[in-house]
């Protein structure tokens, strides 16, 4: 298991880009996770729901913050993780994803063993739009 990262307010990761999410990619993630619900493959079907073209699943978007977090912290580290989705993420889209940290509480689970816990806000955009907000509550070490 490695060290928690050091952090303080305002720190956070590089930002990723991702993208241009491309039919393939849906193709893929809807094989390995399940999600063959055809807003995800079927233009006609697209259409007739009302979106102008074929939407990513919320859950790969999701899973795009969680890896930027992940590979941030370790996995290891993360000790809650939340997404409100907030657009529809199409095909072309280039996604950016972004993390910052927004608190920094020592022994902020309360069981008293010193643990600094830090509160992360994470972003998921398109272009100028958000598709994803998101928090995590992280194992951190703390820089001050």
């Amino acid at each position: 298991m490695r060290s928690p990262v050091t952090v303080s307010i305002g720190a956070g990761p590089e930002s990723r880009t991702v993208g241009p999410i491309s039919q393939t990619d849906i193709v893929r993630f809807a094989g390995a996770g399940g999600d063959f619900n055809p807003l995800h493959h079927d233009p006609e079907f697209v259409r007739s729901s009302g979106f102008p073209g074929v939407i990513a699943m919320g859950q790969m978007h999701a899973g795009i913050l969680a890896g930027l977090l992940s590979d941030w912290v370790g996995v290891e580290h993360i000790r809650e993780y939340e997404v409100r989705f907030v657009a529809p993420v199409f095909l072309g889209d280039i996604l950016t994803a972004s993390a910052i940290v927004t608190s920094v509480n020592s022994d902020g689970d309360g069981d008293g063993d010193g643990t600094t816990l830090a509160t992360v806000e994470l972003t998921l955009t398109r272009g100028d739009d958000t598709a994803i907000r998101g928090s995590a509550l992280v194992v951190a070490a703390n820089d001050q």
